[in-house]
C-alpha cells in the first residue's frame, strides 16, 4: 500500500523533546514501514525515519526563530501534496483542518486522525463544514463535542513496544512529565505530593504561551523542599525517570483527547494518578494500571494502595493494548476500508 502521512511542522518526526502528535506519527510511520507499506512522510527536514522524507522545509518550526507566520508554510505543504495525491493510494492527515479543503476535491482517498481538542466552538464550525470526510479520533471522549462527524474509527495511540521499558531502579519520588499549562495540573500535583509527603521531580516543556501562567502561578510553588525541576527530557531518559517513580502524577482539569504521557508510564510498569477527565477511562484500568480518581483529596488516598499494584502486570497491559503494532494495525483495516470505498464509488460512476 501506498501511504503519505502527513506530519506537523513544529516538531521534527520523532520529535527532540516534547511533541506529542509528532511522536505518534513516528510510531505509525515506523510501524508501517517494518510493516511492509510504501510511507512517504511528508516532514520537517530534520525528521528522522526509514520511510521516504519529503521535507517540506529544513527543520522544525520551533527551533527556527526567523519564522514569522507559521501558517504560511502549511498552506505550501498542503499545496505540494495534492499535487502529488495521485501517488498514493491513501493520504493520511495528522495537521487538523488545513489540508481538508484541497484534499477534498481530489480522488485520494484521505482521513485525518484529529489529535486535539474539539470543545471550542471554531472546530465544531470547520469540522462540520467538511462533516463527508472520514476523521479519526484517538478516544471516543474526544468525539463529545462534534458527535455527528464522518467517524471512521476511535484508535487508540500505540508506540513501539522497545522504545521505553521498566528499568531496575528504586521508586523515590512522583513523577509530573509533559506541559506546563493551566489544564495540565501542575499545581495539583504540587499540592498531592506535598500532602503525601512525596518528592515530586517535573519534566516539563513551558510555551511561551503559557510563560505568564508559569511565572504567575507555577513558580511560586516550584521553590518549595519536595518540588525539583529538570526540565524537558528526551526518549532516551524516559525510562529511568518513570521506572523511578511510585507514580505518574496526572491529575488533569480538561478533556483530554488521549494522553500519551500515561501509556509512556505504563511501558515503564509506572502506576498513574490520573483524573477522571477526557480519555482517562478510556486509557487507564482503575486499580491494574493506576488510580482514576475525582480531586485532589482521592488522589492522596490512593497513594497508600499504589503498593498493591503489580508493575510487571501494568507492563503487560500496556504490550496488549498500546503497541505501535496494535495502532498501525487498526489504521490499516481503516485504510483498506477507504479504498474500497473509493473503487466501489467509482465503479458505480463508470456504470451510470
Amino acid at each position: 500500500m501506498r501511504i503519505a502521512q502527513i506530519s506537523p511542522l513544529f516538531e521534527a518526526v520523532p520529535p527532540k523533546l516534547y511533541g506529542g502528535t509528532e511522536r505518534v506519527v513516528s510510531s505509525l510511520t515506523e510501524e508501517l514501514v517494518a510493516m511492509g507499506h510504501d510511507v512517504t512522510l511528508f516532514a520537517s527536514g530534520d525528521s528522522v525515519t526509514a520511510a521516504r522524507l519529503a521535507a517540506m522545509r529544513d527543520q522544525a518550526l520551533r527551533l527556527d526563530p526567523t519564522v514569522k507566520d507559521w501558517v504560511a508554510h502549511y498552506y505550501k505543504m498542503v499545496e505540494q501534496i495534492a499535487q502529488r495525491a495521485g501517488e498514493f493510494d491513501i493520504i493520511h492527515s495528522h495537521i487538523d483542518y488545513f489540508p481538508l479543503g484541497l484534499l477534498d476535491r481530489q480522488a485520494t482517498p484521505f482521513l485525518t486522525t484529529l489529535h486535539g481538542r474539539l470543545d471550542l466552538p471554531e472546530f465544531k464550525m470547520i469540522y462540520e463544514t467538511y462533516g463527508h470526510t472520514p476523521f479519526v479520533s484517538i478516544s471516543d471522549n474526544q468525539r463529545l463535542p462534534i458527535p455527528r462527524l464522518n467517524w471512521a474509527r476511535t484508535v487508540l495511540h500505540g508506540m513501539p513496544a522497545d522504545r521505553l521499558t521498566p528499568q531496575p531502579v528504586e521508586q523515590k519520588y512522583f513523577a509530573f512529565l509533559g506541559r506546563v499549562s493551566p489544564e495540565k495540573g501542575l499545581d495539583r500535583a504540587i499540592r498531592i505530593a506535598a500532602r503525601a509527603g512525596v518528592k515530586l521531580k517535573v519534566a516539563a516543556k513551558i510555551d511561551d504561551a503559557d510563560r505568564a501562567y508559569y511565572n504567575r502561578e507555577i513558580s511560586p510553588l516550584m521553590n518549595q523542599p519536595h518540588v525539583e525541576y529538570i526540565g524537558e527530557i528526551n526518549d532516551s531518559q524516559k525510562p529511568e525517570f518513570l521506572s523511578g517513580a511510585h507514580a505518574l502524577l496526572f491529575p488533569i482539569d480538561w478533556p483530554e483527547p488521549f494522553g500519551l504521557v500515561m501509556i509512556e508510564a505504563m511501558a515503564c510498569g509506572t502506576p498513574v494518578i490520573a483524573m477522571r477527565r477526557g480519555s482517562v477511562p478510556e486509557v487507564l484500568e482503575n486499580g491494574l494500571t493506576g488510580f482514576i480518581i475525582e480531586n485532589e483529596d482521592e488522589a492522596v488516598a490512593a497513594v497508600p494502595r499504589i503498593a498493591e499494584l503489580d508493575r510487571a502486570r501494568i507492563r503487560r497491559r500496556f504490550e496488549e493494548r498500546f503497541t505501535a503494532r496494535r495502532m498501525a494495525e487498526d489504521y490499516v483495516s481503516v485504510y483498506q476500508q477507504l479504498i474500497e470505498a473509493a473503487k466501489k464509488l467509482r465503479l458505480r460512476a463508470v456504470n451510470a
